[in-house]
């Protein structure tokens, strides 16, 4: 018997599953050649920094000894509404970002993964933020960010940027402001809109104020900027987490860097600043809203890419990856019937591992939490999520596992999310839902190598 589009019982016959088969296949062989030239330069390697012009204070200089990691990162989810046609030209965007480490120089990525013209940007800047939810700067923080040298970088269509070097003291849980100003439409803009953080627009060229005077726009999105990496000594790589709304924090209290990628994050940090046997590492949050494992939306690229096509980029792309923390496949379950049953939710699941694997990295899966309540509920799709579960858990897909669904379910309706990690939908957990995300992986399940593949 062949499932039902809710993804009832029953295997699917062996033509569907060689058609899953060849889709995933298909899938990532288109991936690999959209994001090669996004994955080829991976960030690891120190690039030489060459002086630029001097903004209060500093300028771009020479890097010291230590380790480049991530200290925040999010993924280019899509094309943002409306910018089609002049972008965010003459304006001044301030994107607001949350360090899970902290270092002493710095380094940012742009991209215009969705743009259709040359993205043109004459002055960009990296400061820390006066305090909480503002604008302003630190005053003898602020540098101006060089790349190649030159104060003014074009990022192709389809293309992204790192910048050079600039030397910044930026500690551990800091709000570090990254602006850029571009002159001259171009569009659409590449934007991550679910950023659960207060970012900040101005008219005119606004890059160097330490004021936020100019800045009278409040924005919850974050534009261009995909990257923040810092030269440390507190970590000795990244952990990057890839997943759905739930790892992009819907529902989370915004400024509050709520997320269990955060709490994970600080987690990390106490127990290497109280001296623990855990790994070193920082963490970066790779979650997009809605996403799905199998497929994707509509254009090219595609706005909210599937995880398969995404893989390449967003993860192994990612700087001095040593771990990846896998969470998806409720909406494959909820939104996808057509493609997602059990087979096809877990060879997409086992081929992002083993992508992860053969570069290296430790992967950890996690398990799909309830929605029992929400309206995309059925039993059809409630006996798929366990199915796929009980796989999870048996060790055969990931190297290690994190229950998050044991960790959030009700125990008296294990269907539902308990009250108390609910956000209110029956899907979204609330803060304590969240921190209890963020508190249930076992720091030590981050340690080791990938598992061998015979």
């Amino acid at each position: 018997m062949t499932r039902g589009r809710d993804g009832g019982a029953g295997a699917p016959p062996s033509k569907h599953r060689a058609l899953l088969a060849a889709i995933i296949t298909l899938i990532v062989a288109i991936s690999a050649a959209i994001y090669a030239a996004a994955a080829a330069d991976d960030g690891t390697r120190d690039r030489a920094p060459l002086a630029g012009d001097r903004f209060p204070g500093s300028n771009a200089a020479p890097a010291s000894t230590g380790t480049w990691v991530g200290a925040w990162a999010t993924a280019p989810a899509a094309a943002e509404p409306g910018t089609a046609a002049t972008g965010m030209a003459g304006r001044s965007v301030r994107n607001v970002v949350h360090t899970s480490v902290g270092g002493t120089s710095a380094r940012i990525t742009l991209s215009n993964l969705y743009g259709r013209s040359p993205l043109t940007v004459t002055h960009a800047s990296v400061a820390l933020a006066d305090g909480t939810g503002t604008a302003a700067a630190l005053a003898d923080t602020m540098r101006r960010l060089t790349f190649g040298g030159s104060v003014r970088v074009v990022v192709p269509a389809g293309g992204q940027v790192m910048s050079d070097i600039a030397r910044i003291a930026i500690p551990y849980g800091a709000d570090v402001l990254v602006t850029t100003y571009s002159p001259v439409p171009s569009g659409p803009v590449t934007f991550h809109p679910q950023a659960r953080q207060t970012s900040y627009l101005a008219d005119g060229d606004h890059v160097a104020d330490v004021t936020a005077l100019a800045y009278t726009t409040e924005t919850r999105y974050w534009r261009y900027l995909t990257a923040l990496d810092v030269l440390t000594h507190e970590a000795d790589g990244t952990v990057v987490a890839i997943g759905d709304s739930i790892t992009d924090g819907l529902g989370a209290k915004t400024d509050a860097n709520h997320r269990w990628t955060d709490v994970l994050a600080e987690r990390l940090h106490r127990a290497a600043r109280d001296g623990r046997d855990t790994p070193r590492y920082s963490v970066v949050n790779e979650g997009i809203s809605g996403n799905r494992i199998l497929t994707g939306r509509t254009g090219r690229p595609a706005d909210n890419p599937s995880a398969l096509s995404r893989f390449p980029r967003d993860v192994l792309g990612r700087t001095n990856v040593k771990v990846v923390v896998i969470a998806l496949g409720v909406n494959d379950v909820l939104h996808s019937p057509e493609l997602a049953d059990r087979d096809g939710v877990l060879a997409g699941l086992r081929t992002m591992a083993d992508q992860a694997r053969a570069r290296g990295l430790k992967v950890v899966g996690a398990t799909i939490t309830p929605f029992g309540g929400h309206d995309g509920y059925t039993r059809a799709r409630e006996r798929m999520r366990q199915e796929i579960n009980e796989e999870i858990r048996s060790g055969r897909v990931f190297d290690a596992v994190v229950d998050f669904d044991k960790a959030l379910r009700d125990p008296y309706d294990p269907r539902r999310l308990r009250s108390h990690y609910d956000s209110g939908d029956h899907l979204h957990p609330s803060d304590k839902g969240y921190a209890r995300m963020g508190r249930t992986l076992d720091l030590d399940d981050l340690k080791g190598a990938a598992r061998v593949q015979l």
